[in-house]
């Protein structure tokens, strides 16, 4: 393809984009198609010769969108949102157009120096205290492993990089069971160890870390020769959205000088609301601090906002300048490629300044007020409903449910109940479990979803749950 086709292309994908978010409602949520059924249509080998893009794109629809789960549908209420506005995806088409590498100050000015006012606008809008910084990650799960990485260098006093693990005394790091997987993955990439990743029973409606526990935890740990390196705290886990309470773990980290990262990820958007900001109620003490706009906000992926307390840190830990990464001549420039993991870094700034300007916060904080209202009511019409119960409240958009019979096993039956579901297609949503017991989730956060789009979710539901026959154990 020459760029001289380029416009016409870039109409008809641009119509098919409208179309496609216009017609989303008419299909089904969750991608119907069967293991391996996609890798089947595909040619085993690649072409020789150049296809016409009206082929490719002919496949694209056939092959490729039949075997997509919509996350963009306005009935998707599974995992947490991972939402598209379209202002976002304008920006994302640009950034794509212009395809920088913003991994230096000197690689794309204007990407750097975006993404620093963006991220002061994300700080202002959750209501975090001046002296934080941000920086735009991939993902939380990266922000959660250069935060472990972090913990890890001042806790060895700045040798693990150069020394290794070998010989030092096992660190140890402390978090709820309610914590995300990616706190998993960043232990055991960073070298510490699963085994050292300390986990504190839970406590209150909130389902937050102990914070008696979590003391005793680290005095049993130091009187044992091993040595606190940090803690993580969660407010909106991914499970049933427990909150930590920071104003208990605060103090127990401050009172041994542990290093506290926060994860946020979903919840943390609400914070734009302050109405909500009762549930991080101590994050100012937080020395890292992430949240996604990438998922309630209407980013598009990836887009994860990062807040430091000391960049110098964070630098300390992941920089490295050879001679052929330095800027000569510009003093107190950032090269943000030295506060990630990853060297190459996309110009993500530009998304948030679009959507931000395009819909207001006013416009943010309606939608996120209206997810969290109309998660209530849904909770409370199957709170009313026979053979119904709500296992876990409302914590903003998400609660958890159990669907009983007398005669059915509770786990199997709300399998299947979740299966068949998402098998009919109407709306998606996915299990969790709460105390070893299997739950269903509901989460709305779609950016396109309306009250009725709740409303019916409830009726599918019920509908399904009525007319579901008794599974066997």
């Amino acid at each position: 393809m020459r760029w001289s086709d380029f416009a016409e292309w870039g109409r008809k994908v641009s119509d098919w984009a409208v179309t496609y978010h216009e017609g989303l409602r008419d299909s089904p949520v969750r991608a119907q198609t069967k293991p391996g059924e996609v890798a089947a249509a595909l040619p085993a080998s690649p072409p020789d010769a150049a296809e016409p893009m009206d082929a490719i794109f002919a496949d694209f629809e056939t092959i490729v969108m039949p075997g997509i789960t919509h996350w963009q549908h306005p009935r998707f209420f599974a995992y947490f949102p991972a939402n598209a506005a379209p202002a976002s995806v304008l920006a994302e088409y640009l950034v794509s157009t212009i395809a920088p590498q913003c991994m230096l100050w000197q690689t794309s000015p204007a990407a750097t120096e975006m993404e620093t006012v963006m991220l002061d606008w994300l700080r202002q809008s959750v209501g975090l205290p001046e002296g934080f910084a941000g920086v735009i990650q991939d993902s939380a799960s990266s922000a959660t492993l250069a935060a472990v990485l972090t913990m890890r260098e001042k806790a060895l006093s700045w040798d693990g990089n150069k020394s290794g693990l070998a010989g030092q005394k096992p660190l140890r790091i402390y978090c709820s069971r309610e914590v995300h997987t990616s706190i998993d993955r960043a232990i055991w990439i960073a070298g510490i160890g699963e085994d050292n990743l300390r986990r504190i029973p839970v406590t209150g409606e909130n389902r937050g870390m102990d914070a008696a526990a979590l003391d005793a935890a680290i005095r049993e740990d130091i009187a044992a020769g091993y040595k606190p390196a940090g803690i993580i705290a969660c407010i909106g886990g991914t499970g049933v959205g427990a909150m930590d309470d920071l104003t208990a773990v605060m103090p127990v980290a401050r009172e041994h000088g542990l290093y506290v990262h926060v994860d946020a990820a979903w919840a943390g958007a609400a914070m734009i609301c302050p109405e909500f900001r009762h549930y991080w109620k101590g994050i100012d003490k937080a020395d890292s601090v992430v949240f996604n706009p990438h998922k309630w906000l209407g980013a598009q992926f990836d887009c994860s906002a990062h807040f430091i307390r000391s960049p110098d840190d964070l630098v300390r830990t992941l920089a490295i300048q050879p001679e052929y990464l330095k800027t000569h001549g510009a003093e107190g420039i950032i090269n943000y490629s030295e506060w990630s993991i990853p060297l190459g870094r996309r110009f993500r700034a530009l998304k948030i300044w679009f959507l931000i300007r395009t819909y207001g916060l006013d416009g943010l904080r309606s939608m996120i007020r209206d997810h969290v209202k109309w998660s209530g009511a849904l909770a409370e019409r199957l709170r009313a409903e026979p053979d119904f119960e709500i296992v876990t409240d409302p914590v903003l958009s998400l609660f958890s449910f159990r669907y009983r019979r007398d005669s059915a096993d509770p786990d199997t039956l709300n399998l299947a109940l979740v299966t068949a579901i998402n098998n009919d297609g109407r709306i998606y949503l996915t299990q969790t479990r709460v105390d070893g017991d299997l739950v269903i989730r509901f989460t709305a956060g779609a950016f396109s979803a309306t009250e009725d789009d709740v409303k019916i979710a409830g009726d599918v539901i019920v509908e399904i749950a009525r007319n579901m026959e008794t599974p066997s154990a």
